[in-house]
């Protein structure tokens, strides 16, 4: 397994419109995504352990950030036919155990994660209301083990950042996670 660091914030970098499908049996936009003060685009997956440390603190941060008009969506481009437990049957299962209060889309083409430049799972893309990039940071410290409880909640005080000001903060620290799996690879 390959662990990666994201790139510093290509602060005012314009979101990429997408189509893809997902497991509520909707094709989502990134028009439909956006809330009404931002949008919390992230590429996650089902099998990857930096994902899975911080699945329930991303369920309660995202329900929490909806208040704020900030909503989320979460992509997942990684090959299922190399990594199955990523498959979208499994996509359906992990959404539903976890009550994902957000859209679980499937990029199977990868075309969406290469159009963002995403390189692990988890990456997280923070765009205010104009769909500029504000945020290119980790969720908090949790690497493959969860943060201890009280640590800072990075992603969740600036996409609390951007929804009050539309600009996210100066210092990021970048998000750590296992290599996107590209096809062929």
């Amino acid at each position: 397994m390959v662990s990666l660091t994201t790139p510093v914030c290509d602060f005012g970098w314009k979101a990429p419109g997408f189509s893809l499908p997902g497991v509520d049996g909707k094709v989502w936009t990134l028009a439909d995504a956006m809330g009404p003060n931002g949008l919390l685009a992230m590429f996650i997956c089902n099998h990857c352990p930096y994902v899975k440390a911080i699945r329930p603190r991303l369920v309660r941060d995202l329900a929490e950030l909806r208040q704020h008009g900030i909503h989320a969506i979460a992509i997942m481009s990684n090959d299922p036919a190399d990594y199955p437990e990523d498959s979208f049957d499994n996509m359906k299962k992990v959404a539903a155990e976890f009550d994902f209060p957000f859209p679980y889309v499937i990029d199977e083409t990868q075309q969406v994660a290469k159009a963002y430049g995403a390189v692990c799972t988890p990456d997280f893309f923070g765009f205010n209301r104009d769909f500029e990039l504000q945020y290119r940071g980790r969720f908090d410290e949790s690497r493959k083990e969860t943060a201890p409880e009280g640590v800072r909640r990075d992603l969740f005080e600036a996409m609390k950042e951007i929804a009050a000001t539309g600009r996210g903060p100066a210092g990021q620290i970048p998000s750590m996670g296992c290599s996107i799996k590209w096809k062929g690879e």
